[in-house]
């Protein structure tokens, strides 16, 4: 289990790990102060990553009409996934070591020991590791709401985000972490480059394309009503992005360090390399461009950035900026979809490059284990083979969340109209989805 190996470090310097243990057996834990408050912290971070910082980045690009609503979305996605995965979600992620799903033995988190810990992260309590992984769920659900901005109905996304945790995040949150095939395979994916931006980034390509292209687009001023927002969000999105990446490494040691520097790095790059472009290709650098390269580098570092050395996050940042831009530029065009915050040309785009760079560049030191006294070394290591792992993890993620987000689209249009009607969008999504808007 290699998202296993790489959480069982715990503390400062160690990169050691336990034996195997079916989960959710009772463990003879033994808490870390300092791994507790890390990940406590870290827990703290992601979630202040969709609240507000999401929220806030969101609502800072579309137009004032739709604002409210926006924010409105990150909201609904925080506290629908939060109560379904401490209902179910957790338990058919975390629960069992099952190939494609995990149990129910974690059903409303029934059993749970006070002192106890999950075999993945043996010195934080298990309640801590249960919340921890809630606030990438969280985000991830709500990431996809950037795609069909400004016209999906607020029910709609309600149940749109109920449905499409339980039936695509979960199962590739467990195929990927919870002991499942793609990771009894080799997959590495250390933060969530497949689980998270690959998964909304492709959810969001999907909606895109069934919603149909916002009432204007290409043809009338849709530029965003206040992008000081989106400024802060980005703000906070960057800093929170230290618990994304720290965190995961589930203790104080060399690994949350690690982890840290690459994503910082590779974010400041991206953000340079998307200036740059724009400074040469249109004259002038935008703010929105500098935001969405550093956004574009710190999605595409997420599933590497524990496993790889300071460099290699610079390169990797580096890269998201080129092939983002391009993504989000000509590619889309090309296409003629409709991504209204560029979910699939970032976070799509980002997770998939990120995912195959983790094939070139993980180091044998940051993936050895009791289990793999080697390492699982990369592409510039001598392990070719890694490259193809990380290729197979990619095509499995994204053609289970493209199909099953269609049908998951198509399941809510039987229940509810998946966007609001031509006068409500010209009208806005504040006044006729929440009956308030901004004076």
């Amino acid at each position: 289990m290699i998202k296993a190996f790489m959480r069982r470090a715990a503390l400062t310097g160690a990169l050691s790990a336990v034996t195997a243990a079916p989960a959710f057996a009772q463990q003879a834990a033994k808490i870390d102060p300092a791994d507790t408050v890390w990940v406590t912290t870290s827990t703290a971070l992601v979630l202040m990553m969709t609240l507000p910082g999401l929220a806030l980045f969101y609502a800072g690009m579309v137009r004032k009409k739709n604002v409210l609503a926006t924010m409105a979305q990150s909201f609904a996605a925080a506290m629908i996934a939060s109560l379904l995965w401490m209902a179910i979600g957790y338990s058919l992620t975390f629960g069992g070591e099952g190939a494609y799903i995990g149990t129910l033995d974690r059903f409303f988190l029934s059993g749970m020991a006070i002192d106890g810990a999950h075999p993945l992260a043996r010195t934080i309590p298990e309640a801590l590791f249960m919340l921890f992984q809630m606030t990438f769920a969280v985000i991830t659900v709500a990431l996809v709401a950037g795609s069909v901005a400004d016209r999906m109905r607020f029910t709609a996304f309600a149940w749109f985000s109920a449905l499409w945790l339980i039936v695509v995040y979960v199962p590739i949150a467990h195929v990927v972490w919870g002991g499942g095939f793609l990771s009894a395979a080799g997959v590495l994916d250390f933060a969530g480059g497949l689980v998270v931006h690959l998964n909304a980034g492709v959810a969001g390509l999907v909606a895109a394309y069934v919603l149909g292209s916002r009432r204007g687009y290409g043809s009338e001023n849709l530029a965003p009503f206040d992008l000081s927002l989106a400024v802060i969000g980005t703000g906070l999105l960057w800093v929170g992005w230290f618990g994304f990446n720290g965190g995961s490494a589930l203790g104080a040691g060399s690994r949350a360090v690690y982890a840290i520097t690459a994503t910082h790095l590779a974010a400041s790059a991206g953000a340079f390399v998307w200036m740059a472009l724009e400074w040469w290709t249109r004259g002038k650098p935008s703010v929105l461009g500098i935001i969405s390269g550093a956004i574009a580098g710190l999605g595409t570092i997420t599933p590497a950035s524990g496993f790889v050395l300071p460099w290699h996050g610079l390169v990797i940042g580096i890269l998201a900026g080129l092939v983002c831009f391009w993504a989000c530029t000509w590619l889309k065009l090309k296409l003629g979809y409709d991504d209204s915050l560029d979910v699939f040309g970032i976070h799509g785009v980002g997770g998939l490059i990120g995912t195959l760079l983790t094939g070139v560049f993980a180091t044998a030191a940051l993936t050895a284990s009791p289990e793999t006294p080697g390492g699982l070394p990369g592409l510039i290591e001598g392990n070719a083979r890694q490259v193809l792992l990380q290729a197979y993890g990619v095509a499995v993620t994204a053609i289970w969340c493209g199909v099953m987000t269609y049908v998951v689209l198509k399941i809510v249009g039987l229940m509810t109209p998946l966007r609001v009607n031509t006068q409500e969008e010209m009208q806005g999504l504040d006044i006729t989805q929440h009956g308030e808007s901004l004076q």
